[in-house]
């Protein structure tokens, strides 16, 4: 495994947030223009150029309606640790739920067109690939009545919000209300309502990494609380008509990569939270290896071991699983499977990291096995309906293997 720093790929980002310190990677540039030949004389317009086709994410596997809006949330109570001077703590949340219908609601762009060409470039991607990305919820749909259940989604260090929108698209169908956040000035780049751009300004290689760690570890687990108390108490309801509403008994988190640690962080610390889970994510930045966790804890991983697992393996005091997914690498959770080859990722880097970003599997594969698990795990907490998948190995997905068990 190739190492970055003291760190290894268990702290990329979800969207390409490590590209930046990739061994091998360079930037993309299209190649100087050849000099050009004298204008000749021409009756014929040259034909405008095709827009590329769009790279479809897959749709969910239940036949119903998604809808999905974004939200500016504020934090008056807290003072932003990372903002250049004082302010409250400002985030954008995407919530995705099951909607009544899609009648005259447009299809939903994957994130702003400003965002996505931040991203290609973060990414190491051909311009244009992110914003070709397509979603399948539809904009503003008329939320489904009645109380559901809640996941709050936390991407990998500097990734963003829409890093998952497969993923939390396919909990939506099944009758989840997902809410994934922006954690400012730790994504890539948040766009606000007013224009603003904020990008991240996370060190790449910080020279104290225990305590960089717990600064943002800290601060992502009380974004996931504040949020959480957003959604369950009325606060943002009562602002924003439409808004589906959440069960305030039946709340999980989960997140990829730093977003699997403020998961844990964020149980640890919130008895709200009855259930969490981890996408690929060192456990950084908190007591919880040491401690473990009394509510049950989920790690799903494309490496065998890390330290911060087996510290909590041992510790871990309510139910819990370590799951391998092989053939997959640490991105294999996230959207950029979609984006990578016809970003031409491959071409950007070097062979062995988009192999360790991405493994070998198929993007459509690595979906299906990360919906179909992350569902079992909070289906079986939320909602009560235990699932085989979480205690035996099962034939129709040979991928996954059970590392170790509790409870």
């Amino acid at each position: 495994m190739t190492m970055i720093g003291r760190r290894s790929l268990l702290t990329f980002a979800g969207l390409g947030g490590a590209s930046l310190a990739l061994p091998g990677a360079t930037a993309h540039a299209a190649p100087a223009p050849a000099p050009s030949a004298p204008a000749r004389p021409s009756l014929a317009q040259p034909a405008p150029a095709r827009p590329a086709a769009p790279i479809d994410l897959p749709a969910p596997t239940a036949r119903r309606t998604v809808g999905t809006v974004s939200l500016h949330l504020v934090d008056e109570d807290r003072q932003d640790p990372f903002a250049p001077a004082p302010a409250p703590r400002e985030l954008m949340v995407q919530l995705w739920y099951p909607a009544l219908g899609a009648a005259g609601r447009p299809r939903a762009p994957y994130t702003t067109a400003r965002v996505a060409a931040e991203l290609d470039r973060i990414a190491l991607l051909d311009a244009g690939t992110i914003a070709r990305l397509r979603p399948t919820a539809r904009l503003g749909a008329p939320a489904a009545p009645g109380a559901l259940p809640l996941l709050l989604l936390g991407h990998g260090r500097k990734g963003g919000r829409s890093n998952c929108t497969a993923l939390a698209e396919e909990l939506a169908a099944h009758g989840y209300l997902v809410a994934a956040l922006d954690h400012t000035y730790d994504a890539a780049v948040v766009e606000f309502p007013d224009g603003r751009l904020v990008r991240s300004v996370l060190e790449d290689d910080p020279a104290d990494w225990g305590a960089t760690e717990r600064t943002e570890i800290s601060t992502r687990a009380a974004d996931l609380r504040f949020v959480a108390t957003e959604l369950t108490t009325g606060r943002t309801t009562r602002r924003h008509a439409g808004l589906p509403c959440a069960d305030p008994e039946r709340i999980g988190v989960l997140g990829h990569s730093m977003g699997g640690s403020a998961a844990a962080e964020a149980v640890r610390q919130d008895r709200r939270f009855a259930a969490g889970l981890n996408l690929d994510g060192g456990l950084f930045g908190s007591p919880v290896p040491d401690e473990g966790l009394d509510r049950p804890f989920l790690l799903l991983t494309t490496l065998e071991d890390h330290e911060t697992w087996r510290r909590w393996r041992e510790h871990q005091r309510g139910w819990g699983r370590q799951l391998l997914q092989r053939d997959s690498g640490h991105l294999s959770s996230t959207d950029l499977t979609f984006a990578a080859g016809p970003g031409h990722l491959a071409e950007h880097t070097s062979p062995e990291v988009a192999a360790q970003l991405l493994g070998t599997i198929a993007p459509e594969r690595a979906a299906e096995l990360t919906r179909v698990y992350v569902r079992a795990h909070f289906d079986r907490f939320l909602r009560g309906r235990p699932s085989p998948l979480l205690d035996a190995p099962v034939p129709r997905y040979p991928e996954i293997s059970i590392v170790w068990s509790r409870g």
